[in-house]
């Protein structure tokens, strides 16, 4: 467990600057341009990173080997929860956004009762899920402008968790036997190949300022190909339940972020909606999640 805390943070405060950078590129690029090219830069340098390390002829066989996984994952891990997040970000504050993405874990406990049975329910659980929801309510229904497009926003956001949550569960089944960094890989290029029809009648009509190209490099570069390399090792090692703690830590980058850098105001609905949330990701995700079942197995060279 020595390595969960250090790649746990890690995690926090790059997708927690993720916001940061999608607010900031917004200004001048519409959602699914640049989600596209998010996905298809990161795409490319993962598949430079695999030839790298496994050599070209494997590479390419693992990813013919798993190309049904690639096409779920870059569908609901990236394409559908990309552009969710961006368009959401468009009515909303992006520490608002990392606020409402801390939903992933009570989503992933509500997956995980159908496709988990055998995990155990009771009462505090429930009522962390209540917590939860209701937090989203107050995150969502107390916006201080009264904006039907602030509240559409968020609920946005909150749905990209959805998509999130059942996707971890499925990575986390998908990377016992297929590389992680494979899958990272394939699922960034079947991104890129959903949004791409979308993206050329939205490409912006003017060639985009320093600012925006800067923040949609460090979201591609830093926020997708390095943090997808991470997302898919903690699956391995920890699991999706595990992993999904980092929604504890996300939205507080995510606050501080928009608040010292961008000048976003820090609202009572947006502390309140923070608490209850958190408090449900507590109860709904059970403290045993914190302790280990055994040593993990370290992933094969």
């Amino acid at each position: 467990m020595t390595r969960y805390w250090p790649m746990l943070f890690l995690l926090a405060a790059i997708w927690g600057a993720s916001y940061l950078f999608i607010k900031v590129a917004l200004e001048d690029i519409e959602p699914a341009p640049m989600m596209m090219i998010r996905a298809l830069v990161a795409g490319v340098v993962l598949l430079g990173y695999l030839a790298l390390t496994m050599g070209g002829g494997r590479a390419a066989a693992e990813l013919r080997r798993s190309w049904r996984a690639a096409l779920v994952l870059g569908a609901f891990n990236a394409a559908v929860p990309f552009w969710l997040v961006a368009w959401g970000e468009k009515h909303i504050d992006s520490s608002v956004a990392g606020i409402a993405q801390a939903t992933v874990p009570i989503f992933t406990f509500l997956l995980a009762l159908h496709y988990l049975p055998h995990e155990p329910v009771g009462v505090t659980r429930i009522v962390g899920v209540a917590l939860g929801l209701a937090g989203v309510a107050v995150l969502a229904g107390l916006d201080p402008d009264g904006s039907w497009w602030a509240i559409a926003g968020t609920l946005a956001v909150v749905l990209a968790s959805v998509s999130y949550a059942a996707t971890g569960i499925y990575g986390q089944l998908r990377v016992q036997t297929v590389p992680g960094p494979v899958l990272a890989t394939g699922s960034m290029l079947a991104c890129t190949l959903y949004l791409l029809p979308l993206s050329v009648f939205q490409l912006p009509d003017h060639v985009p300022d320093a600012a925006s190209l800067a923040s949609l490099a460090a979201l591609t570069l830093l926020g997708t190909a390095f943090a997808q390399l991470v997302l898919f090792r903690m699956l391995r090692l920890f699991g999706s339940r595990r992993l999904s703690l980092v929604t504890y830590l996300m939205p507080g980058f995510a606050v501080v972020y928009g608040a010292t850098l961008l000048d976003e105001p820090i609202t009572v609905a947006a502390i309140a909606g923070l608490v209850l949330i958190l408090a449900g990701v507590a109860l709904a995700s059970g403290a045993r999640l914190l302790r280990a079942r055994g040593a993990p197995q370290e992933e094969p060279a």
